[in-house]
Order: structure tokens, then sequence, then C-alpha cells
């Protein structure tokens, strides 16, 4: 069984949803990541998606997108990053890694070359946003052999004969969009998710984790009881840079993981 696959078995056994916090690898610094990965577990977290920094991140609100920006002028690769997986992996066997990004930097190294030293470094999934199922097939096949699962974002406007094609290539699990526009935009409406998650828990038995959106332990709470897990990203970077810069690092990353630790408790209550 996958680390994915065990961690929302053992989920659904104990009735607690999963927690999943996005950060951008290298964000604001590289020798902040992987500290700050373990902090995130040790506050409650159940999996982890870290983003590939690239130089245009389409599907992200201004929040992200600047992360992007800091990690690229920090020179961080996809190289770099499955090194801090790696790193991370030497105290953590069990927290399944998402990495998220865009396919451009997974192209240019080459889905085989990916694929094998992802697995190498310890990447259970991967969720490429501008991936379209209709051109998933070869890489899905690459990245199952690997035992890696690749992951699809489903929106608020997916037609059922969309849903119906992506969860036929996806695994591990889904993310939906909680709401138009991009990340960290807008305000949820939750009879719309509900709705929406209806229709696509119909077509398939994997998670759903819904995003976007989601910026408190209120938020958070509201959704919970009509999904697998929740993603919190913008709010988590926020709080990362945010602060005073007189912060030390310990400081800032001590800020960031306090946010995921409250949205545990209000998860869990």
């Amino acid at each position: 069984m996958s680390r994915l696959a065990a961690v929302f078995a053992k989920l659904e056994k104990d009735g607690r949803k999963a927690l999943v916090p996005y950060i951008v690898g290298g964000d604001p610094e590289l020798a902040i990541t992987v500290p700050l990965m373990h902090e995130l577990v040790r506050q409650g977290a159940d999996i982890l998606e870290i983003g590939v920094p690239f130089s245009d991140p389409m599907a992200e609100g201004p929040v992200i997108q600047l992360a992007h920006e800091r990690a690229l002028a920090n020179k961080v690769t996809l190289s770099m990053v499955l090194e801090l997986v790696a790193e991370f992996r030497e105290a953590d066997q069990s927290t399944p890694i998402v990495l998220m990004g865009y396919a451009n930097p997974i192209e240019r190294m080459g889905y085989q070359v990916f694929a094998d030293r992802a697995a190498s470094a310890g990447v259970d999934g991967l969720l490429t946003v501008d991936m379209p199922p209709e051109e998933a097939e070869r890489p899905t096949e690459i990245l199952r052999a690997a035992g890696i699962d690749n992951i699809f974002l489903l929106a608020p406007t997916s037609s059922d004969e969309r849903i119906k094609k992506i969860v036929s290539v996806a695994s591990g699990y889904l993310y939906c969009v909680s709401l138009n526009g991009v990340t960290g935009a807008g305000h949820l409406d939750i009879d719309a998710v509900s709705e929406k998650l209806a229709g696509i828990k119909a077509k398939t038995k994997l998670p759903v984790t819904v995003g976007f959106g989601i910026k408190d332990g209120v938020s958070a709470a509201a959704l919970a009881p009509l999904c697998e897990g929740v993603v919190v990203g913008s709010a988590l970077i926020e709080r990362l840079v945010g602060g005073s810069s007189s912060l030390t690092n310990a400081e800032r990353i001590t800020e960031a993981a306090d946010l995921i630790g409250e949205i545990r408790s209000a998860l869990d209550a």
C-alpha cells in the first residue's frame, strides 16, 4: 500500500480529515524548507504538497506567485526540490509528499528521468496543474510504474464528461478547486462546493481534497464534512513571509506552522 493510500485509510478509520499544507520549495529561502516540512507534520499535517518553482504559475494568486518568484530568485530548480524531499526522508519515512507544479520543468527533465529520481527521493504523487487528462496517458504509465500517483485538479466548471475522463486516469486523490479563479481568491460558497463534490463522488471512490480559499480553522471545518481533506496554501505562505523582517528562520517556521496547528484543532473538533 502506498503512503497516500495508507494515510487516507487510517484517517477514514479514525473518522478524521486530511490536512494538506502547500508550500513552495526554497521559499523564502532554501534553508527553511525541510525544517518547515517537519514542523508542519508535528503540527498535524497528514500530507505535504511542495510547489516546484516555475516562471509562469498561471493558477496561482499573488501570494503564491511571489513565493515562486522568491524561490526562482534563490535559483531553486526541480532537481533541488527532489534533493529537499530526499533530505526530509532521512528523518520521516511515513508522511506522503506530493509535488505540485507545471509541465515544463518535468518535460525538460524527461518523465522517465523524473519518475526514477522522484521515486528514489521519496515522492509519492505528482499534481501537474497544466496537464490535461487527454495528454496524460503516457506520463501516468511512467509514474505508476515508479509507484507515483498522478493527481489531478477538478474545477467548479468541470463538466460531467470531464470529471469522468479525469477520474479514469487519476490515482492517489483528487484536488477539487473550491471556487473560480486563482489560489487565495474569493470567498467559499459551501452549498456550491457541496453540490460539486456530490457529483464527483458519484463517479469515483478516490479521496477528494478541497483547496483554494481555505484560510483558517473556520473555513476548513466548514468544508471538512464534504470531503476527505483540505489544502491550505496562500494563508500558510502569508504567515511564513508576512511577519517582521527581523524574525529568525525558526520564528518564521513557528509562525507558519502554528496556523496548521490551529486548523488541525478545528478539523478534529
